[in-house]
């Protein structure tokens, strides 16, 4: 991608202050529009401080890896992985390897703090990265699929070359302003996250109060507001608060009149999640996101503010008509569109399923569905051995994590990759034909339990691939019926 190009007509309040006034005609044709949008220069601060950020909150994961025991426990323990489709040549390293791994992400991750041969740093980040989380489907997070987009993006985006050590080790490197598209590339990205988290919410479970109604009574030791947890108009402020926040909070931060509202906003919903629900890192992570939606000069001028520095003067306005598109500009703004176009399909393709994708799991990966749904599970196999017909009763258990199991046993796709590995073992050990069935029954968002898959399939015949699944039964419990969520009097009793 570009890093570059002469300065053209500015935009906006976040442009360079050696250009302050700039401005696009109204009349000018579309593509001279996107030229100045992507290729006028903005300041690096946000960049800058993005890059510290995260680097620093990659090493702190790291090391909750170590601290927390998860490397033994997530990659050499188990006997099988959960591998995603098309992956399956994704092994973890044998012996101490993987910790190695993770002492390499974390000298790494120090190299991209302090900027310290950023590029090579970055590229093998995004690679190691990704690696333990295409290690096994146990460990989805949408926050580490999202530390993957991101370590990806840091790759073209230069936020080396200003108060790095690259910058300081190779003088010429050294600029305080950057094409437009390196910042809005990052906003757009985070700006994703939130908006398809909204869409996500705007189902029936969540909007008639579940799962959060559940949360929130299993949380009433929550300091000062915990007592109130059961309370309709709480959880309604929940459910409500955290769709619109999710939808509004980019559009909010980006009007410069609402801006601080929004941001505080989102500081007090990030600070909220990080108290309530395990999620690790991602509040955090949020949290310093949401920052590079400012002003692109802010930092240099809150900076210059606490030095008693006045801002410089503002250089003559530039010419009003932009610099022609170059190859490189065109390449970079091709990419761009076909990354975004990628980013934006994936969280819709759960619409080419049918069924609850909730209940189904098709399409729910890699689509910002977060904290939505709270799913249980009971999973049995029965393995029948076809030269006399002897049913055996296997439980996941025998050959499975206590963790693995229990993410196992409510995920279809993961179901099925079981039943071809219990089919395989059971081969080895002299078994020529087996048929593997499973009982699971499983309980949506409180629902009554009901099964999940066909019991009379075998699924050891059945093929892993993305097409529909056909064995998986459709969901018909109801939800339970719950209160309204209506506004209900301060002393009205809830009940099932």
């Amino acid at each position: 991608m570009s890093e570059g190009s002469p300065p053209t007509h500015l935009t906006m309040d976040e442009i360079s202050p050696s250009a302050q006034g700039t401005s696009v005609p109204s009349s000018s044709p579309w593509s001279q529009r996107l030229h100045a949008f992507l290729f006028s220069p903005v300041h690096i601060a946000w960049l800058v401080i993005f890059r510290i950020a995260f680097g620093g909150i990659m090493l702190w994961e790291v090391w909750r890896y170590f601290a927390m025991d998860r490397i033994r426990r997530y990659y050499i323990e188990p006997h099988f992985h959960f591998t995603y489709y098309g992956f399956e040549w994704v092994k973890p390293w044998e012996g101490d390897g993987m910790y190695h791994h993770f002492y390499a992400l974390g000298a790494l991750s120090i190299c991209i703090l302090f900027g310290l041969y950023y590029r090579l740093a970055t590229t093998l980040f995004f690679l190691g990265f990704t690696y333990v989380f295409l290690l096994d489907q146990t460990q989805h997070l949408n926050h580490f699929y999202l530390v993957s987009l991101i370590s990806f993006l840091l790759i073209f985006v230069p936020a080396h070359r200003a108060f790095s050590l690259d910058a300081w080790r190779m003088p010429k490197l050294h600029t305080t302003t950057v094409p437009g598209w390196s910042l809005w590339l990052l906003r757009a990205q985070i700006g994703l996250v939130y908006f398809f988290g909204g869409i996500a919410k705007m189902g029936p479970d969540w909007l008639a109060g579940e799962p959060m109604r559940s949360w929130l009574a299993a949380r009433m030791d929550f300091p000062v507001i915990g007592p109130y947890f059961q309370d309709e108009r709480v959880v309604a402020g929940f459910v409500y608060g955290g769709l619109l926040l999710d939808l509004l909070v980019v559009p909010a931060l980006l009007w410069k009149r609402t801006r601080i509202w929004a941001f505080l906003a989102a500081v007090a919903f990030h600070l909220l999640n990080a108290r309530l629900f395990s999620i690790g890192i991602f509040p955090w992570f949020m949290l310093c996101a949401t920052l590079i939606f400012f002003p692109a000069d802010l930092p240099r001028r809150i900076w210059q503010s606490v030095l008693g520095k006045k801002s410089p003067a503002s250089s003559p306005l530039l010419s009003m008509t932009t610099s022609p598109w170059t190859r490189s500009q065109h390449v970079t703004a091709v990419l761009l569109a076909a990354y975004f176009l990628v980013q934006i399909l994936m969280p819709l393709r759960h619409w080419l399923y049918p069924g609850n994708v909730d209940w189904t799991e098709e399409g729910h990966r890699f689509s910002w569905h977060m904290k939505l749904r709270s799913k249980d599970a009971q999973a049995t196999f029965l393995v029948t051995d076809l030269r006399n017909g002897h049913i055996t009763e296997v439980y996941p258990g025998e050959y499975l994590t206590e963790r693995q199991c229990g993410k196992m046993a409510n995920r279809p796709d993961m179901i099925l990759q079981f039943a071809h590995y219990l089919a395989e073992q059971l081969k080895r050990q002299d078994y020529e034909k087996v048929e593997v069935r499973a009982h699971i029954m499983a309980s949506l968002n409180g629902r009554k339990p009901q099964l999940l898959v066909d019991p009379t399939v075998d699924l050891s015949r059945e093929p892993r691939n993305l097409a529909p699944a056909r064995w998986i039964m459709p969901l018909t419990e109801p939800l339970k019926r719950q209160p309204s969520m209506a506004i209900l009097p301060h002393d009205t009793e809830t009940k099932d």
